[in-house]
């Protein structure tokens, strides 16, 4: 329910079908909380990299605390690691198929053939969406799904923590009227 505070506030509905928006807001929201937290560029730059980085990996159970206690380590924002880990969790639904493409890569790095000779086409599109898939295939074989996940980890984690710093400096910079 909106609350008024005093001024009548214009309420407006959303174009976009309910999750869609449901997941813009909660976007927009923490947009906003990674932008007016008080620390430096560099430090949210970099929480929100080291958030963005274990996303990516598969140690879903510990994907949260390990971000904030490297964040902590490296004296980083831990609030913003905290953000970023679980923007991963606004796309919940790709994640097993994600990770099952950093276990494949994972195997050709390392010059393993996966069990049993797994092979996207052998599953449906049901079963990339499915955790179970996850479980019964990455997290028995670990090793190949985290050198895997480095190739996706990495990259990521350098552009976010680009264009996170870029983000926060220009939204600190002072505005100039002419």
């Amino acid at each position: 329910m909106h609350e008024s505070r005093g001024v009548d506030e214009p309420v407006y509905e959303s174009r976009l079908p309910r999750s869609l928006a449901q997941v813009k807001r909660w976007l927009v929201v923490h947009h906003m909380t990674l932008m007016t937290i008080a620390d430096t560029p560099h430090s949210i730059a970099l929480g929100s990299a080291i958030g963005i980085f274990f996303g990516f990996t598969p140690l879903y159970p510990f994907k949260t605390l390990l971000s904030i206690g490297v964040a902590w380590v490296l004296r980083c924002n831990k609030i913003a690691a905290a953000v970023a880990v679980t923007l991963h969790d606004v796309i919940i639904f790709a994640m097993p198929a994600v990770y099952f493409a950093e276990y494949k890569l994972g195997c050709w790095m390392l010059g393993r053939m996966p069990p049993h000779r797994i092979r996207f086409g052998h599953f449906a599109l049901r079963d990339y969406l499915n955790w179970h898939l996850f479980t019964r295939v990455v997290w028995p074989t670990l090793e190949p799904a985290l050198i895997g996940s480095l190739f996706l980890a990495l990259p990521s984690g350098l552009i976010i923590y680009a264009i996170m710093r870029m983000t926060v400096s220009r939204a600190r910079t002072p505005k100039q009227i002419s």
